[in-house]
């Protein structure tokens, strides 16, 4: 030994492990066969395994399993891994073993270490297989431990993230409703439609998407726990799973309920592939209200400039005074690398092998990062963004008073095919329908008002009262 290093032993041998590390020999191997990444999991996922091990030893006490002194001492250890006291002493890379077996046994030993601490500091009593992992296998542990941290993240992260931003914009639906402005289809003009009306279809989005968010992370409820090394429950006390996801629900306050088919839960990870489906949902919504912001924000001069949204920070190096939509761009890219995720996901989630999935470590690193990157995407769009837009009324009349798609209005006065010269020649002349429409003595001029009543198009119903 030395001041820098301890030897620790394991089943392979002597291993060197920094003097002061809470952790021993298998986290260190760990540490020295992934160096791939430099990515070790992230407090979503650290505060899971310690909560997972904290249900477990407290359940492993209740039934006898383990001495009440040992299984308390465990318990306290895993509430301060949970709560982040150490989360330093867990270097091991997502890029590890497929069932993430160095994760669970790194959790394993630093609990191991600080049970003995607390036990008079007697550094054997307390073992990280045979007294933390008691009843348990990385192959149950490491799936509930991932269901558990994405089902916290997206009830405690996500959803009131997508929340803050469903209300930012519902609030510009509400003070932008008298606004009223063309309406676009193929990027083309089409008929009128209020600049309310398109931010309340956004906030819309993002409501059902806080649904799908939801009902995904409900889904997320069922826990592999109990299953152990395959599925069969072999070395586990046939009540230990049912008593320690009680305990965890208690713990995180949330609902979870062993799996119906420990098969299933441990061979299998459907769930997490369905789950993120719901995040690519919301990353495909949000890609798309970013970037119709980005459209109505266009300009000043050479683009549509129907909105004007709060400057942030210069826009150019080079370029005085150019402000771009920055905010509505990062959000865009959070939906790229979502929709990048989701197929990552997908393809780990096939590696199902017999009994054991055996890409579970990345598909909860890039869940988790999902997850992290819409909620504090949302946040920082609705409030950075959303609440600063302005509208520019007099830019959305100029616009809309020469747009020729309003002569659809006439379509019940003169028909299609007359309706249609008349908007072929207001866009070629670039007058208003209307104008088009008193030259060539189509219709009384009091008429063609009641006709094309822009706000009376905005809403179901033949537009100047007219009678189907």
């Amino acid at each position: 030994m030395s001041e820098e290093f301890r030897v620790e032993k394991d089943s392979l041998g002597e291993v060197r492990v920094p003097a002061q590390a809470l952790y021993g020999a298998q986290t260190q191997r760990a540490v020295e066969n992934f160096p791939i990444s430099g990515q070790p999991f992230g407090r979503a996922m650290i505060h899971a395994l310690g909560v997972v091990k904290g249900a477990a030893a407290r359940a492993n006490g209740e039934l006898g399993n383990l001495d009440g002194d040992i299984a308390d001492a465990i318990a306290q250890a895993a509430d301060e891994v949970a709560a982040g006291r150490w989360d330093g002493e867990f270097p091991v890379d997502v890029y590890q073993t497929g069932s993430g077996t160095s994760s669970n046994m790194n959790t394993n030993e630093v609990v191991a270490t600080l049970a003995n601490r607390l036990l008079d500091d007697d550094p054997g009593r307390v073992h990280p297989n045979d007294h933390v992992n008691f009843g348990q296998s990385s192959n149950d542990v490491i799936p509930t431990a991932i269901h558990v941290a994405c089902r916290v993240s997206m009830v405690r992260d996500l959803i009131p993230g997508l929340e803050i931003l469903q209300a930012a914009l519902e609030a510009k639906s509400r003070e932008f409703d008298d606004v009223v402005k063309s309406g676009r289809t193929h990027l083309m003009d089409a008929t009128p439609v209020r600049l309310g009306q398109e931010f309340g279809g956004y906030a819309a989005q993002v409501a059902k998407g806080i649904g799908r968010v939801q009902r995904a992370a409900d889904e997320l409820a069922e826990l592999a726990l109990g299953g152990t090394a395959t599925g069969t429950g072999i070395n586990t006390h046939p009540e230990f799973a049912s008593r320690a996801i009680a305990l965890l629900g208690e713990m995180t306050e949330l609902e979870f309920r062993e799996a119906d088919n420990h098969f299933e839960a441990q061979g299998a990870r459907d769930a997490m592939v369905s789950a993120h489906g719901a995040l690519n949902t919301v990353a495909a919504s949000l890609l798309k209200v970013a970037d119709d912001i980005r459209w109505l924000a266009s300009g000043p001069t050479s683009g549509l400039s129907e909105i004007t949204l709060p400057a942030v920070q210069p826009g150019s190096s080079i370029m005085p005074g150019k402000v771009n939509p920055v905010l509505a761009e990062a959000l865009m890219m959070v939906s790229a690398r979502v929709a990048g995720n989701h197929t990552t996901i997908s393809v780990a989630g096939g590696r199902g092998n017999l009994e054991l999935n055996v890409m579970m470590p990345v598909m909860a690193h890039t869940f988790l990062e999902s997850v992290a990157l819409l909620a504090n995407g949302a946040r920082a769009f609705a409030g950075k963004c959303i609440t600063g837009i302005q509208a520019n009324e007099e830019r959305t009349r100029e616009l809309l008073l020469k747009n020729p798609s309003i002569a659809t209005a006439l379509n019940l006065y003169i028909g299609y095919d007359r309706a249609s010269e008349v908007a072929k020649q207001a866009a070629r002349e670039g007058r208003s329908v209307r104008d088009v429409v008193l030259e060539l003595g189509l219709m009384e001029e009091g008429q063609v008002d009641e006709a094309l009543d822009v706000r009376d198009m905005t809403e179901p119903g033949f537009p100047g009262g007219k009678e189907g």
